[in-house]
Parts: C-alpha cells; sequence; structure tokens
C-alpha cells in the first residue's frame, strides 16, 4: 500500500511516523475445505468474535473434486487478516485459507437491475447508459426491464448510481465477488500433492 492511503483511516494520525499496519482495507480471504456441513457457521463465528464484518461471502464446488471453495471479503488491518486466517485454517475440515489484496487477484461480480420500463422509454439516457456500461437487457415487458451487468465493483456501482439517480431502478442486487489469483501456481493443487506424497510415505 502506498503511504497516502494511510490517510483516511486517522488511527494514527497523531504519530509522527504512519503506521500501516493499524489501516484498513479490504482483503479477500480464500478457504478451501471438504464438503462438510456446518464448515460455514464456524467460520462465520470466527468473524463475528473479532467484531469483524463480511462485506461478501461467496460459496462454490472447486476445480478440485470433493473440495469447496468461500471466498470471504472484509475491511480490517492487515494483523486482523492474518489472525483471521490463521484461526480459520485452524478448523479441522479446512485444507487452506489464503488472505489477498486486490491487487494479487482477479475478481469479478454480477449484478441484476430492475429498471422501468416507461422511464426507460421516456428518458433516452436510461439505454444510453446501460450501453456505455456494456450492460444486457435480459427482459422487458409493459412494466419492466432486466437488465444483466458483469465486471468490477465499481463498474457495477457506476451504472446503478447512473440509472438510480434517473429514479429509474425497481430493484437492484449483485452477487458476492468471485476471484482466481494472479500467481501461477495453484497453492491448494501444491498443498494436496505435498499431503498425498506425505501420506504415501
Amino acid at each position: 500500500m502506498k503511504q497516502n492511503d494511510c490517510d483516511k483511516c486517522g488511527k494514527c494520525k497523531d504519530k509522527a511516523e504512519k503506521d500501516l499496519s493499524l489501516c484498513e482495507h479490504l482483503y479477500t480471504i480464500l478457504i478451501y475445505s471438504e464438503n462438510v456441513p456446518g464448515l460455514l457457521s464456524q467460520i462465520s463465528a470466527i468473524f463475528t468474535r473479532r467484531q469483524v464484518n463480511i462485506e461478501t461471502l461467496n460459496v462454490c464446488a472447486s476445480s478440485t473434486p470433493g473440495v469447496h471453495k468461500y471466498t470471504v471479503v472484509c475491511c480490517c488491518t492487515e494483523s486482523m487478516v492474518i489472525m483471521l486466517t490463521k484461526q480459520i485454517e485452524k478448523r479441522i475440515d479446512v485444507l487452506q485459507a489464503r488472505y489477498y489484496t486486490d491487487d494479487e487477484i482477479f475478481i469479478n461480480e454480477t449484478s441484476l437491475l430492475k429498471i422501468a420500463t416507461p422511464i426507460m422509454l421516456e428518458d433516452a439516457r436510461v439505454s444510453e447508459a446501460i450501453r456505455e456500461h456494456n450492460a444486457r437487457i435480459i427482459e422487458v415487458n409493459p412494466t419492466y426491464a432486466t437488465a444483466e451487468k458483469t465486471g468490477s465493483t465499481e463498474e457495477i456501482l457506476s451504472l446503478y448510481n447512473t440509472l438510480n439517480d434517473m429514479g429509474a431502478v425497481l430493484q437492484f442486487v449483485r452477487s458476492g465477488r468471485i476471484c482466481i489469483t494472479k500467481s501461477k501456481a495453484e497453492h491448494l493443487d501444491e498443498f494436496i500433492a505435498r499431503r498425498e506424497k506425505e501420506r504415501g510415505k
């Protein structure tokens, strides 16, 4: 992080030298586990105990058979995210947990917007905004139109804010982020290969 990024939180403004470890930033924690019931509640309990709010949460099957992937986004200090990751990895059913900053991963989200058809027909700016933001109309009826937008959080919120300012948005929902790492190696595959090798000894 750049030193100037620390100016926002103000926790260390009285110090001669700013301590970046005190600043809160957005982190993405990727958790791989065996598909067992109850693990999600255990993970959420770890955040609750530390009084850290989960911004978004996505759970899906991973590319590794029998392994599920949890993508948890939270805003906290670096020392806190390290602590959270270590606590999560201690769960017996968790295979691996790692945290990442936004510049270490490729991020995507999907959103759906329900737009008032009468407003869309009366105000040409609505259709223009949808085209400019590369959104896709997936349904139109006399009452409303449904648009889909996939991209970064900033791009999705930009479209929403533009249409909402025009009074065109009836409903809005966006998914939690999905992401893959920028590193060449898949850390989970390395972990599983190492574990299988140890078991074969």
